[in-house]
């Protein structure tokens, strides 16, 4: 990064007329600041710049102090502005502008200047590591002022590490560390150490340490089709996880080798058989093994009659005919329950009207259709 001069909207000191006005500087380490100071009524009085160990630096377009770092860049009676270029941070401190009237007037103007931090190292890992151990990562980085701040992440994730700040003179070294028990969801995981700083803008310097973690082997059987039928092409594949990758799986049928290499057919982690028939039903199994562990997976093979599973369709139609008798006797069920009740409604307003023939309102017709029932059940009674 280039070293950049910044010169901060700091209150400007002195007071207008005839008296040095300067402001604060700050610069990057390595960069050039620019120290200026103007009087705005001059009348042809001297300027003086000097450093914080009080030596004269420049007096007018007069150089003092031997230091090639030092140049003139300007010299009036109005304004005596001086470079210093490779900053380093002996250089920061409080520098004085003199005007040599009688009394001499003077204005402060401090000069800041910030330590680039070196670029960060991860300490710490030594791979591989073994799921289950703990590990540490460490992250330095030296010579920033102020001190530079680490952040670290998995990923692209966020993650919080330990922070531990030591000063070096002027600088600051900065630690974060951060603890990890691994395991194999880590493995090949990238670890970044962020180093921000005022000195870096918007461009901090990364570090990244992918994890390598060794684990034991874990093996899965992955197969074509559900149903497999006589005479159809079958392929089972060993998926096998592991770091070191365990190479190569080895398979076998009911504990034994393969019977016929001729029809099943080993590729890398699959087993293929050509032309399935029913002295292929048993039971597979793969193993896959490293430094670490073997593991093993079966798979249990039942190959079916194509003619056999045709004669099952008579039960589908079974089914659906049992179905259609439940419908039929809910809609009987349904049509009864309907002429039940509109019988007996229509026995009831047949009462009523009876009742109504004679009667002079509504309530004499009831009692009266009432009465007319009852006789007429007792009527029936004793017939």
């Amino acid at each position: 990064m280039l070293p950049v001069a910044v010169t901060t909207k700091t209150k400007i000191k002195g007071l207008s007329g005839q008296f040095p006005l300067t402001q604060n500087v700050t610069v990057t380490e390595g960069g050039t600041a620019n120290m200026t100071c103007r009087v705005e009524h001059n009348d042809q009085t001297s300027l003086q710049w000097s450093n914080p160990a009080q030596q004269t630096l420049f007096f007018g377009d007069k150089k003092a102090l031997r230091d090639n770092r030092i140049e003139l860049v300007r010299a009036s009676w109005a304004e005596l502005t001086i470079s210093i270029s490779d900053i380093s941070l002996s250089d920061e401190g409080q520098y004085t502008c003199s005007l040599f009237t009688m009394p001499v007037r003077t204005t402060k103007a401090f000069l800041t200047v910030l330590g680039v931090p070196e670029r960060p190292e991860i300490t710490g890992f030594t791979k591989p590591a073994m799921e289950g151990d703990e590990i540490t990562l460490i992250c330095t980085t030296s010579g920033s002022k102020p001190a530079a701040h680490i952040r670290w992440f998995r990923n692209d994730k966020e993650v919080t590490g330990t922070k531990e700040v030591n000063a070096t003179g002027k600088s600051f070294t900065v630690k974060s560390a951060l603890q990890l028990q691994v395991d194999q969801s880590d493995d090949g995981v990238a670890y970044t150490c962020s180093v921000e700083h005022v000195s870096l803008a918007s461009n901090p310097y990364q570090v990244t340490e992918v994890l390598e973690v060794h684990y034991a082997p874990h093996v899965e059987i992955s197969h074509t089709m559900i149903i497999p039928q006589e005479g159809q092409y079958f392929k089972l594949e060993c998926v096998s996880k592991g770091n070191p990758l365990p190479e190569p799986v080895l398979w076998s049928k009911d504990g034994g080798e393969l019977p016929d290499v001729e029809r099943m057919i080993v590729e890398g982690r699959e087993l293929t058989i050509t032309t399935l028939n029913k002295t292929d039903n048993g039971t597979y199994r793969c193993e896959a093994s490293n430094y670490l562990g073997t593991s093993g997976a079966e798979y249990v093979l039942f190959v079916y009659d194509p003619n056999a599973l045709g004669q099952h369709d008579p039960d589908h139609a079974l089914i659906g005919g049992v179905v259609a008798v439940v419908v039929f006797i809910t809609l009987c069920l349904i049509i009864a329950l309907g002429r039940y009740l509109a019988r007996h409604k229509g026995t009831y307003l047949t009462h009523e009207a009876k009742g109504s023939e004679d009667a002079p309102d509504a309530d004499t017709a009831i009692i009266n259709a009432e009465g007319n029932h009852a006789s007429e059940e007792k009527k029936e009674y004793f017939i």
